[in-house]
């Protein structure tokens, strides 16, 4: 008899347990969804620059601003947007992104359609005010939503959402634009984001407010002054310099080294990016499950396993060896990518976590935003050997950074 009401007297705090683990993954689901949107809002005119250049009468150089905007306003705004984050509501900051990538959507298509280039430029700049704000909030909802043991797996889910969306706006951007015109890519996404909000609205009610009070100004002060979140951020830098470096780089070396054309080159290089879908959701349940929780091991590993295959990319002509070297190295670059938003937050007060992990998204774009461009200076000057040599020193200087940062504490 007791036995029978013991199992009666259990089964609503199982049932509520339930109900707890479907609401946080539907939160961290609907959150994708949003920064699923945004990312491919962000990549997609460069699946149609052609068509930009003839329309708008630009070169390639002003073309690349339509992304290159993008990163930069990140770079720029994403330690003012953590900020106000830690300071008002990430949940309705959530709503007010979306609303803000659609009038710049709007905004964007109509100056599209009048051959306004500036007009355009403008509008990917309060897209990229959207993008970084979504971002930011993201992690910053889904790492409160979700239990320190389970932390990392679910911000490496959310953080998984930024390749889907360049391959979605990558592979979908040129369809959209000979259907409907290429303006149209600034509205084609939307429907996403909105999809997203739809999901994550009832279910984050009462997560979007820090503890306590607002953080002082000598809080956010000491993020800026740690020394442990600067080693967690310049591993995001270096990460992002890397991953951004053989994405931009990797396709022309095939092409004018090996002999590729164009479309196989493009082909083999997007597996690189594509097997971020599987490192960063898994660096996270690595470093949860395998780990005991521990983060230093999975960036440290990270860097350990990407520098020689960088190193050794340039000697390589067999392409199946190839292909198992930018899959791998892919999967090892990102797997810092994924993990390194939960890893910074955790060496902060919670009060300032949205800070430090926006602080982590401004240093690590600026690495994705000044690499492409360094690596093209170094391939004029010097060739693609002495390119892929100057990348792989970028990874020593990730391993001697990881085996100097602290685990965060338990």
């Amino acid at each position: 008899m007791t036995e029978r009401t013991e199992t009666v007297e259990r089964a609503p705090a199982a049932q509520s347990t339930d109900r707890d683990d479907r609401r946080t993954w539907l939160l961290v689901l609907g959150a994708s969804l949003l920064s699923t949107g945004l990312a491919a809002y962000e990549i997609a005119p460069a699946s149609v620059t052609p068509l930009v250049q003839e329309s708008l009468g630009v070169d390639a150089t002003a073309a690349g601003l339509l992304v290159g905007a993008m990163f930069g306003t990140a770079v720029v705004a994403s330690v003012p947007v953590g900020v106000v984050l830690d300071r008002t509501n990430s949940r309705s900051a959530m709503a007010v992104a979306v609303l803000t990538l659609f009038v710049a959507g709007v905004w964007g298509w109509v100056a599209g359609e009048n051959g306004d280039f500036r007009g355009v430029v403008a509008s990917r700049v309060l897209g990229g005010v959207a993008y970084v704000a979504v971002w930011n909030a993201g992690i910053d909802m889904v790492s409160r939503a979700v239990d320190p043991e389970r932390r990392a797996t679910a911000v490496g889910i959310f953080t998984a959402s930024g390749p889907i969306g360049f391959a979605l706006g990558q592979a979908t951007g040129p369809l959209v634009a000979l259907e409907f015109g290429w303006p149209a890519i600034f509205l084609a996404f939307n429907g996403i984001a909105l999809l997203g909000l739809v999901l994550f609205w009832p279910v984050s009610r009462g997560l979007g407010h820090s503890a306590g009070a607002a953080p002082s100004v000598a809080e956010f002060g000491a993020v800026l002054r740690d020394r442990n979140v600067w080693l967690v951020g310049g591993l995001g830098f270096l990460g992002y310099a890397l991953y951004l470096f053989v994405n931009s780089w990797g396709g022309p070396y095939l092409t004018e080294e090996v002999g590729l054309s164009v479309a196989a080159s493009g082909l083999l290089v997007a597996v690189f990016p594509a097997v971020g879908v599987l490192s960063r959701t898994s660096s996270g349940l690595l470093s949860d499950r395998v780990f005991d929780g521990r983060r230093r091991p999975i960036v440290l590993g990270s860097f350990v396993v990407a520098t020689p295959l960088v190193f050794g990319f340039t000697s390589l002509q067999s392409l199946p060896v190839l292909v198992a070297v930018l899959l791998v190295t892919g999967f090892a670059i990102q797997t810092t990518l994924g993990l390194s938003f939960t890893y910074v937050r955790e060496l902060v007060h919670p009060r300032v976590a949205a800070t430090a992990v926006a602080f982590q998204t401004s240093v690590g774009l600026a690495g994705a935003f000044v690499a492409p461009i360094v690596g093209g200076a170094v391939v004029d000057s010097a060739g693609f050997d002495a390119a892929f040599l100057v990348a792989g020193g970028l990874a020593c200087c990730g391993i001697a950074l990881a085996w100097l940062a602290p685990e965060p504490a338990r």
